[in-house]
């Protein structure tokens, strides 16, 4: 049988509660409604019935015989009468009420006897019901609004901690269906033969892992490798995230975590999947009452993992963006093993992705897969397949027939710097040459430095920013040396000693540019031991220690590290001074100016200009840089870019300065 089209989905359950409940109260209505009487009573009648319902003590208070009620009879000194169960109770018409027993029935019966023999209506006579005759479910009657209450309630609970949906037998995607993250396939190659056959690890003594956690940066393909680690081992599925736990309602969190577990041990082999695993949180002191409800629910999430057995053929898989916000007691030996890195695709795995979106568009055959590759550095394979379908969206605008190469390439460049809006604003003569200046000094310090090769450099406005220096990195890196992190400060404070060296005045357009370079700087400072005071203390590790400490020498050492190279960058800036004007002015007249045109100003530049800037270049390419520098001028006071990721982490994503 086919489910109603209304009962579908997640507000199916909880209208067929509804409806249940409107049923159950409507049959209960049907049952206890007040039967009315074949025929209904009229005058004394109903009179006395109305009297008899209030109270029966009137009649009560005196009893009488068969032998009374016969003469009344023959007398005709009953004005009505009413049939009980167990009583006759009668009313004269001279006000005296009576009543005579009657378990038998037999004067029921005479009454009854006595109207089939007349021609006539004797007196009135109804039938009245008793309390004693009443059925014992109509003492409920008034309780049922809250039975029906209690009802509802207690099958919504049960319903939010109802079993989970178990997706038997994984989902149909295998390792070979997610392209990239190699060295996690390899780590999870042992995860998958204890999942095929718990047996065996038991009768080496050997202790499975009960959790693997999976970190990562967002769309790196966490929850594709979950999935495909379910099919690879034949295993039951259960995704969950780590929010459904939480809930207004006291104790339903709790309830949650066990029913989860208690599904997984019964569709064993079973993954537990839990996205965003940081969503449970950490235990903190309850100093509200939702603390305290958190930590119950973490503690309870801690029982249930030491509870079950390793050979039990259950694992608990974690992926989260934030590993260190997890509870330390979450992530100790025994609960969650082993901790898997998905690292973002290579160039090998980016040329694949392409290929694979690319097969599923009406696209061109000429598409040059390589260079896609090249020029998509550090993104991850969801930002590939947003690349590829962006690409399908700009052809359809243009009226396309196929997705072309000059699509990608545009999708591209919207991926990394942002959407050109529509309807923007003329600018000032003032505030273009202003902007042309700021994103001259970017690509020109970008360029002599060897930050990366410089695609485009454009002053019209791209997502947030009001000019663009587009500049993708040359390989992949997860190592950044001394030198190179000095460069990237130097080319973002490109912009702003630009400005400086042109109008004797900076602006608001620099205030991203600083964000990052302080970021890269107080990394480099208190971090990575490279200071300009030779300090190897890491405030991370003070931090950890709970040891109280005094930022401040910190903060001083970076404030002068970037005072140095921003000196160093004014330096190098004087030097390439023609070809800042060159590209200045070229943008003015352009809008845009291409990367080659960058390095062919260089390479005009004097020979001592030239030689000067060469010296300079200490480092090669920083994988983690994309895009040079957003120029907001006068009166922009806040616009907003694409956090840049700190050079302590392995992050190869595309990054806005």
């Amino acid at each position: 049988m086919k489910t109603p089209r209304l009962l579908q989905g997640r507000r199916g359950p909880v209208l067929s509660v509804f409806l249940l409940l409107l049923i159950a109260a409507c049959v209960a209505y049907w049952q206890l409604r007040p039967a009315a009487p074949s025929t209904p009573a009229t005058g004394a009648a109903a009179s006395m019935l109305e009297a008899l319902q209030e109270s029966t003590a009137p009649w009560q208070a005196n009893r009488r015989d068969l032998s009374v009620l016969l003469a009344d009879l023959r007398g005709a000194s009953i004005a009505s009468a009413a049939l009980g169960k167990d009583a006759v109770y009668v009313s004269l018409h001279d006000g005296l009420r009576y009543w005579v027993p009657d378990q038998s029935g037999r004067v029921a019966g005479l009454l009854l006897e006595q109207y089939a023999q007349s021609n006539g209506e004797l007196f009135p006579l109804a039938m009245f019901q008793t309390d004693a005759e009443k059925p014992f479910y109509t003492y409920l009657l008034p309780y049922s609004p809250i039975a029906l209450l209690l009802l509802g309630a207690a099958i919504f609970f049960a319903m939010k901690t109802r079993s989970f949906e178990v997706q038997r037998k994984g989902s149909g995607i295998t390792f070979a269906d997610v392209i990239g993250a190699a060295e996690a396939k390899q780590a999870l190659s042992d995860v998958t033969a204890y999942l095929r056959d718990p047996g065996a690890y038991a009768r080496l003594g050997a202790r499975p892992p009960k959790g693997v956690l999976l970190t990562g940066e967002p769309g790196t393909g966490k929850t594709q490798l979950a999935k495909a680690l379910a099919s690879e081992s034949n295993a039951s599925f259960i995704q969950v995230t780590g929010s459904d736990f939480s809930s207004m309602y006291f104790g339903v969190g709790i309830q949650k975590v066990k029913a989860l577990f208690r599904t997984a041990r019964k569709q064993a082999p079973c993954i537990i999947f839990i996205d965003e695993i940081d969503g449970i949180g950490k235990r903190a002191e309850q100093t509200r009452s939702s603390d305290a409800e958190s930590n119950r629910i973490i503690n309870q999430f801690l029982a249930e993992m030491d509870g079950f057995d390793g050979a039990s053929g259950v694992l608990v898989l974690g992926a989260t963006n934030f590993p260190n916000s997890l509870d330390p007691a979450l992530v100790r030996e025994g609960r969650f093993d082993r901790s898997i890195a998905v690292g973002l695709p290579g160039l090998d795995d980016r040329e694949a992705l392409f290929r694979l979106y690319a097969g599923k568009l009406n696209a061109a055959d000429d598409l040059d897969f390589p260079q896609l590759a090249r020029n998509t550095v550090g993104l991850t394979p969801a930002a590939i397949a947003y690349i590829a379908n962006h690409a399908a969206l700009l052809a359809a605008r243009t009226g396309a027939q196929q997705v072309n190469m000059a699509h990608f390439v545009d999708a591209v460049e919207t991926c990394r710097i942002g959407e050109q809006p529509s309807g923007v604003t003329p600018m000032s003569p003032t505030d273009r040459k202003r902007i042309a200046v700021h994103e001259a000094g970017h690509a020109l310090v970008a360029a002599a430095l060897n930050v990366g090769r410089v695609e485009k450099v454009t002053i019209l406005p791209r997502g947030q920013a009001l000019g663009v220096t587009l500049v993708t990195p040359v390989e992949d890196k997860r190592l950044h040396m001394y030198s190179e992190l000095r460069n990237r400060i130097q080319m973002l404070l490109a912009g702003r000693g630009a400005e400086q060296l042109y109008f004797h005045e900076v602006s608001s357009g620099a205030g991203q540019d600083l964000q990052e370079a302080s970021k890269i700087a107080l990394s480099m400072v208190g971090a990575l031991g490279m200071g300009p005071n030779g300090s190897l203390l890491s405030l991370q590790a003070v931090r950890d220690a709970h040891i109280e400490f005094d930022s401040g020498e910190s903060i001083r050492a970076a404030d002068q590290l970037l005072q140095q190279l921003y000196s160093d960058c004014i330096a190098l800036l004087q030097r390439l001074k023609p070809a800042l004007d060159e590209i200045a002015d070229k943008l003015l007249a352009e809008e845009t100016v291409p990367g080659e045109d960058v390095l062919a100003a260089i390479e005009r530049l004097p020979a001592q200009h030239h030689e000067a800037s060469v010296s300079s270049i200490i480092g090669h390419a920083l994988s983690s840089i994309d895009r040079v520098a957003a120029s907001a001028m006068e009166g922009a006071d806040r616009f907003e870019l694409a956090p840049v990721v700190s050079p302590d982490e392995d992050d190869e994503g595309p990054t806005r300065l």
